[in-house]
């Protein structure tokens, strides 16, 4: 029984971080991508123009709705 109690407090305390990083107070709803060179840019961090040109190639960048913000990717 003292071994199930170790394991079980074991996970227990590996569950509760009291760091879990700073609450963003702007919620992100994409990011844009450019295919060619992979790269992203979520939409929280675009300044200025939009949509952004990509840092490697130059190229102009397409937006990509989160999951997370409708529940689907479609």
């Amino acid at each position: 029984m003292s071994l199930l109690a170790t394991v079980r407090e074991i996970l227990e305390s590996s569950t509760q971080s009291p760091n879990r990083g700073e609450a963003t107070t702007t919620e992100s709803k994409g990011a844009y991508w450019c295919d060619d060179c992979d790269v992203r840019i979520r939409d929280v961090d675009v300044e200025g123009e939009e949509p952004p040109s990509c840092p490697d190639c130059g190229d102009e960048m397409r937006f990509e709705r989160s999951a997370a913000s409708t529940g689907c990717a479609c």
